[in-house]
Formats: structure tokens, C-alpha cells, sequence
């Protein structure tokens, strides 16, 4: 379904596609409503803007991305599992799956499996809310389905 797309990340995109989305975005949003004052404001052509429209979309634009994994190295302690699990909680996240490997060196790698058709919110912020936890020595996404 997906094969003939990328993910890439935006600072490894020439300006003029984030100059798209935003001249899109004024359009959407009601700030502009004619092409030719959005171009002008996000400084990019009217050329530039009708060859791409259609070819560059956000995430939060597609109904796809509703399955994550992430993967995590906890500190060796009682309690932060506990704290993981409630954040993702408070974003609406589900899990599917834990895998957790035994601690070496008073650390332990998780593995969890998300359902994220009722979040709220980007997974990227409930990545960066896991990070700020006591305990999380790193969150990183793996996989978006």
C-alpha cells in the first residue's frame, strides 16, 4: 500500500517542500484564501506549490501510523515500568505488546507495541514525555505502521 512512499525526516528536506506544507497549512487554516497569497507568504512560486500539493503530506494528514514501537532502556528499579505505563496511559495509547530483557548493568531494555488510534497526541511528544521520566534513559521510536 505504502511502497512507493518515504519517510524522511524534515531537516533532510529541501525548504521548498516545508514552504509547501505551510503555504498549504494558510489555505487550510482560512489565513489565505487565494493561492497566489500563500505562495507569497510562504516565499515560494505558484510553480512550486501546484507541482508538489499533492505530493507532500504530514503524518498527522494520513490515517495511518496507529501502530508504533518503541523501544526503552529503564533504569533497574522498582516502580519505573509502573510510571511508563501510566504516561502512555494518560496519552490514550494502548498496549499490545511488552517484551523486557533481563537488566545488565542495573539497566533493561522494553520493548512495547502501541495502539495509537485513541491518542491525542503525536507520538514524538509521548516519546519526549517518556525521556523526561525518572528512570528512562532513553525512548526511541523503532517502527510506525
Amino acid at each position: 500500500m505504502l511502497k512507493n512512499y518515504l519517510i524522511v525526516e524534515r531537516s533532510a528536506l529541501p525548504d521548498y517542500f516545508l514552504r509547501v506544507l505551510a503555504a498549504r497549512r494558510l489555505l487550510e487554516t482560512g489565513a489565505c484564501t487565494q493561492v497566489s497569497d500563500a505562495v507569497r507568504r510562504a516565499g515560494i512560486s505558484r510553480s512550486t506549490y501546484y507541482k508538489y500539493r499533492d505530493r507532500i503530506i504530514e503524518p498527522s494528514e494520513l490515517n495511518i501510523g496507529r501502530r508504533a514501537t518503541l523501544m526503552l532502556a529503564l533504569a533497574h528499579e522498582a516502580g519505573i515500568l509502573s510510571r511508563v505505563l501510566n504516561a502512555l496511559s494518560a496519552f490514550s495509547a494502548n498496549i499490545l505488546t511488552i517484551t523486557q530483557s533481563l537488566p545488565i548493568h542495573g539497566q533493561a531494555s522494553i520493548m512495547l507495541t502501541l495502539d495509537l488510534s485513541d491518542a491525542a497526541e503525536p507520538v514524538e511528544r509521548m516519546i519526549d514525555a517518556l525521556q523526561r521520566l525518572e528512570g528512562v534513559e532513553t525512548a526511541r521510536l523503532l517502527a510506525v505502521e
